[in-house]
């Protein structure tokens, strides 16, 4: 049976078993250079805690380990004058591109259009009516707890 904890990637390079590029941590998270740099200077934030992903994340960790990225998204800008955005986003689930299963976060700086990073957003204005929209918000609403 397989750990996660001993198999993950990333839980190995909290615990300095695969050596990465560190940018910053502390007793909460660890951020460090992806080593695919879709840009440069393209980081990860990650949870020292294995977190498979959004999902497994109660409010408390999560709101510790997400008042991280301001700092870093700060210092990533500062390292470089070229920088003119960012894109910061969490993938989770296959099927929404994750492949490390340990939750983590991309920090990735933005020079131009033509930087080799995109993302794209359908607009599926014309398939939804106030009837569905209203159906879709209730459902979700009605599963949010206290």
């Amino acid at each position: 049976m397989s750990n996660p904890e001993t198999d993950c990637v990333f839980c190995n390079i909290i615990a300095g078993q695969i050596p990465s590029y560190t940018v910053y941590e502390d007793e909460v998270v660890k951020a460090f250079l992806d080593i695919s740099q879709v840009t440069p200077g393209h980081v990860l934030l990650v949870p020292k805690k294995h977190v498979k992903d959004i999902f497994e994340y109660d409010a408390q960790h999560a709101g510790i380990v997400f008042a991280r990225v301001p700092k870093v998204a700060r210092a990533i800008r500062a390292a470089n004058p070229e920088i003119q955005g960012m894109n910061i986003c969490i993938n989770n689930g296959k099927i929404a591109y994750q492949s490390v299963f340990h939750s983590h976060i991309h920090l990735v700086p933005r020079y131009s259009n033509e930087d080799g990073f995109q993302m794209k957003w359908a607009d599926n204005t014309d398939q939804y009516d106030e009837q569905k929209l209203t159906q879709i918000a209730q459902k979700i609403a009605q599963q949010i707890g206290e």
